[in-house]
């Protein structure tokens, strides 16, 4: 089992969560072929909305790879965007980055929130599933 971060603004993955879906990489497959089935993804979402200046900056959901399916939709006309199903997981909070920046392994991570889709430690994806599926 490996564990992800995925980059999307929140209202993006409300859509994947809605739909039971995720898209990575404004929709390419290659970062969804690296993702196996049972596989963990927690997305960060650095703006509510792709458009919006304002930052956000927290970790807004939390899911399992359901399957091994990669497939391609068209969302509108013109855009084939490829998605993965996910079993999405309810969480209690969102986790801020001011969160995470305490975990020891942070440095290691900060740099790869502008690539869109990483791999982390199960530590670290622990670290912050375990803040998520939490009671305050």
């Amino acid at each position: 089992m490996r564990y992800f971060i995925g980059i999307a603004s929140k209202n993006h993955i409300q859509i994947g969560q809605a739909g039971g879906f995720c898209q990575l990489c404004h929709g390419k497959a290659a970062p969804l072929k690296r993702m196996k089935q049972n596989d963990k993804i927690i997305y960060y979402s650095p703006k509510l909305t792709m458009e919006s200046k304002e930052p956000y900056q927290a970790f807004t959901a939390l899911g399992e790879i359901a399957d091994e399916n990669v497939y391609q939709v068209e969302m509108f006309k013109g855009f084939f965007p490829f998605r993965r199903n996910v079993l999405w997981s309810e969480i209690k909070r969102e986790c801020p980055l001011s969160v995470a920046k305490t975990h020891q392994e942070w440095k290691a991570y900060a740099s790869k929130l502008r690539f869109g889709h990483f791999e982390v430690s199960k530590e670290f994806f622990n670290f912050l599933a375990e803040y998520m599926t939490q009671d305050s």
